[in-house]
């Protein structure tokens, strides 16, 4: 993945939960990084129809390893303006240089 194809800014967003002084339970999102990516929707390439295992995921990003944070499923990513969710999350060959993560669009709900 050469860096010139990173064209999207992509904000890793954890959600946090602290308990205030009165005993009650607050959950909020903080940011963990705001980085450069590569980012693909789905759509019927030879790459999505080897992905059939993952039939809810609707975008993928692809970018440079953040060190000394673990990538998990945790994080909420923020592209664009939109949010997804993680449904995988890989080491691109092994390599310990990119990180690929399929991931399922949030749509919020009105109510």
């Amino acid at each position: 993945m050469s860096f010139g194809k990173m064209t999207d800014r992509l904000t890793i967003l954890k959600t946090v939960r602290s308990i205030d002084d009165e005993g009650f339970e607050n959950s909020h999102t903080k940011v963990v990084a705001r980085i450069r990516c590569y980012h693909e929707g789905r759509h019927g390439s030879l790459r999505w129809a080897n992905l059939a295992a993952f039939s809810t995921a609707t975008d993928r990003f692809v970018f440079r390893r953040i060190p000394n944070l673990a990538m998990d499923t945790d994080f909420i990513f923020d592209c664009n303006g939109q949010r997804f969710k993680p449904l995988s999350v890989e080491n691109v060959r092994g390599r310990g240089m990119y990180i690929e993560a399929l991931a399922e669009r949030v749509i919020p709900t009105d109510g």
